[in-house]
């Protein structure tokens, strides 16, 4: 089926997937980002704030943006990594396809050679984004064309739209260490059997579960976050004094937006010359008769 690609208001080329059921998926070019999920009720399920610059070589402020070879601060490049800022093109050579009941765009990045000056590897980075009824997955796969060995941390930066952040918890998190980015890194053990929400958070928790579920009471309506190749999951929300901070965020965004991302932190993933890293993220929503405590496997 060929692929549906608009130009959008701001110039950007974005890809829109549908499916039958009525729900669909856009996701641009630069950035290779998701920047819309909406389910069969034409509902949006991402935040984007509506500050968002939509100029490159500025990172756009919701979606899906991908966080490599770094994650926030840690290490020598700009804050995230250069991908979620680039240009990326289609791949014309994608691993098997999927099965026909899935609507899919197959993107690669490749280092131009002013990357290479502040990233001095070679690599390719793949993106396949598939959309069937009530689920998003995203296969990130990123495969060493250098002639030695590499190591990258990588995310996915999953900005959910919630009604209200007060009312929403996150389970499966319970129990595990997690690091504290706003106490220095310090390490800490998740004592409460939910997460919940009332002030600016910024963790990364470690060794999570496959699965994690983020509930939203007030929409009556749960994501499952199920993810493979990334065994850490980072929760950030500004709150109201960050989110003022921020130029590209409103100032009350932070009420209704909830990051929890897929990410390999801790423990950088290393390749050696031609191999390859592939990881697996699906989103999916439930109806909240989904009740706490039935976080199954």
């Amino acid at each position: 089926m060929p692929l549906n690609i608009v130009r959008d208001a701001n110039g950007l080329r974005r890809i829109i997937l549908t499916e039958p059921n009525g729900s669909s998926a856009e996701v641009l070019l630069y950035g290779g980002q998701v920047v819309s999920w909406k389910n069969e009720r034409r509902e949006e399920l991402l935040f984007l704030s509506k500050k968002t610059s939509w100029k490159p070589p500025k990172a756009i402020r919701g979606g899906i943006p991908i966080c490599f070879p770094q994650i926030g601060n840690l290490g020598v490049l700009e804050r995230h990594g250069f991908p979620r800022n680039r240009m990326w093109s289609l791949d014309r050579d994608p691993f098997p396809l999927p099965p026909a009941n899935h609507s899919s765009v197959d993107l690669i990045l490749r280092p131009s050679d002013e990357d290479l000056k502040i990233w001095p590897r070679s690599f390719e980075l793949r993106l396949r984004v598939s959309l069937t009824a009530g689920k998003l997955t995203l296969i990130p796969r990123v495969r060493n064309t250098d002639n030695k060995a590499f190591s990258f941390t990588f995310g996915l930066c999953n900005y959910l739209s919630v009604s209200d952040i007060g009312e929403v918890r996150v389970e499966g998190l319970e129990t595990l260490d997690y690091l504290d980015n706003l106490m220095q890194r310090e390490r800490f053990t998740e004592q409460a059997d939910a997460v919940t929400f009332d002030g600016e958070i910024d963790r990364v928790y470690l060794s999570t579960p496959t699965k994690i579920a983020i509930i939203d009471h007030e929409k009556k309506r749960t994501f499952e976050l199920r993810k493979e190749g990334m065994p850490d999951a980072v929760v950030w929300n500004p709150w109201d004094k960050k989110a003022k901070a921020l130029t590209d965020m409103g100032d009350e965004d932070y009420k209704t937006m909830l990051c929890v991302n897929s990410a390999a932190v801790e423990t950088p993933i290393v390749l050696k010359p031609s191999e390859e890293w592939k990881g697996r993220q699906e989103l999916s929503t439930v109806s909240s008769s989904y009740c706490s405590g039935q976080l199954d496997p």
